[in-house]
């Protein structure tokens, strides 16, 4: 990577000013979440909450400054049995194929699935596919890792 999105200044987000906000959250996810918090250590899950929206905001800002043609892979972890999410991650890489060099698709248990995507072309390009394939219903995870094509 060229740079870490972990080194993004988030000085203008002040916490003085607390809102509360209600969220809805699957009982699995909510369970793996609470071990994290007790294996780091966090005080409360609000903490942990403000800690991974700080994450999240970090690497959206880093996405946000890659720019020029980038050579990159995009690692994504599904549901398979998500309802119409194969088709639609096939779309969508169709629609992106002259960005999409190869790919790799394993399964890793009976419902869920990665699946590697070697991409290159220009940074913005290749940021709508990562974004686009995180925006599907059944989608776990979604990784960005990119690198300037030099020369």
């Amino acid at each position: 990577m060229s740079q870490m999105y972990a080194d993004t200044d988030l000085d203008d987000l002040q916490e003085n000013d607390l809102s509360r906000i209600g969220v809805s959250l699957p009982s699995n996810l909510l369970n793996e979440f609470d071990k994290i918090l007790n294996t780091r250590g966090y005080s409360s899950r609000s903490e942990g909450i403000r800690d991974a929206i700080r994450t999240y905001i970090r690497y959206h800002k880093w996405m946000a400054e890659v720019t020029g043609m980038r050579q990159g892979v995009i690692t994504l972890v599904y549901d398979h049995h998500q309802r119409g999410l194969v088709a639609a991650i096939t779309d969508i890489e169709h629609e992106f194929m002259g960005l999409i060099q190869a790919s790799l698709h394993s399964h890793v248990s009976h419902t869920r699935c990665v699946e590697v995507l070697l991409v290159k072309g220009e940074a913005q390009d290749v940021k709508t596919v990562a974004e686009r394939l995180m925006a599907q219903k059944g989608v776990e995870t979604v990784k960005l890792t990119t690198i300037p094509l030099e020369g």
